[in-house]
């Protein structure tokens, strides 16, 4: 974890860290696997234009299919190259990377306190076309449980097929549904939002975000 360390003494600017929890199981095979990696290059490519975001976004991927997996631990978005295309298999371990998720979320606010160094509320985007495979009511809970009390912004997206029932446990407020496979929208509105939220002079406001009517519905 040396490289993190350094990076955040190298670099001072407000945080925030965002947690991608993305279903890859098999029923994702074919188009929607291709738009969702599509648009996770374009958010890359998005945040890393934003002079202030660029600084600012610190993110980590994890994957849900067969296995849960991090396949990036959390570093800043300036220092991503990129992301092999991934690729859809097997059954859908949402729970278990979410757990992941939501554990490396609390290590690194806890490196940015050991640091001095202020961040804003975290996010958790969650996007599944189904519901989960294994044990996940207790992630769900504490994801529930800290966007309830606004230490989480947490955003759970279902896929046509999903279910959106479970999906809204995640969350304090409800799930949405994607229109489509609208993910290049999804990003660029997820890229927008974070360029407004490290503008914004309090780590702590509430930021106003912008709409989601390009991409998805409640």
């Amino acid at each position: 974890m040396n490289e993190s360390h350094n990076d955040l003494i190298d670099n001072p600017t407000p945080r925030c860290p965002v947690a991608l929890v993305l279903d890859t199981s098999g029923s994702m095979y074919g188009q929607p696997i291709e738009q969702l990696n599509a648009g996770i290059q374009l958010f890359l490519d998005e945040v890393k234009r934003d002079d202030l975001a660029r600084w600012s976004v610190d993110i980590a991927v994890y994957t849900a299919g067969g296995a849960a997996d991090c396949i990036q631990p959390f570093i800043g978005i300036e220092q991503v190259v990129g992301f092999a295309p991934l690729d859809a298999d097997g059954e859908t371990p949402l729970g278990q990377a979410t757990r992941m998720a939501l554990d490396d979320l609390e290590a690194r606010k806890q490196s940015y306190r050991d640091a001095g160094m202020p961040y804003y509320q975290p996010w958790l985007i969650l996007i599944s076309d189904g519901a989960p495979s294994d044990a996940w009511q207790d992630a769900a809970q504490h994801a529930r449980a800290l966007s309830a009390q606004l230490k989480l912004v947490s955003l759970p997206i279902g896929i046509q097929g999903a279910n959106l029932e479970v999906l809204a446990q995640f969350s304090s407020k409800p799930a949405v549904a994607l229109d489509g496979l609208k993910f290049r929208e999804l990003f660029q509105w997820l890229s927008a939002s974070m360029a407004r939220v490290s503008a914004s002079t309090s780590s702590d406001a509430s930021v106003q975000l912008p709409s989601m009517d390009g991409w998805g519905s409640i």
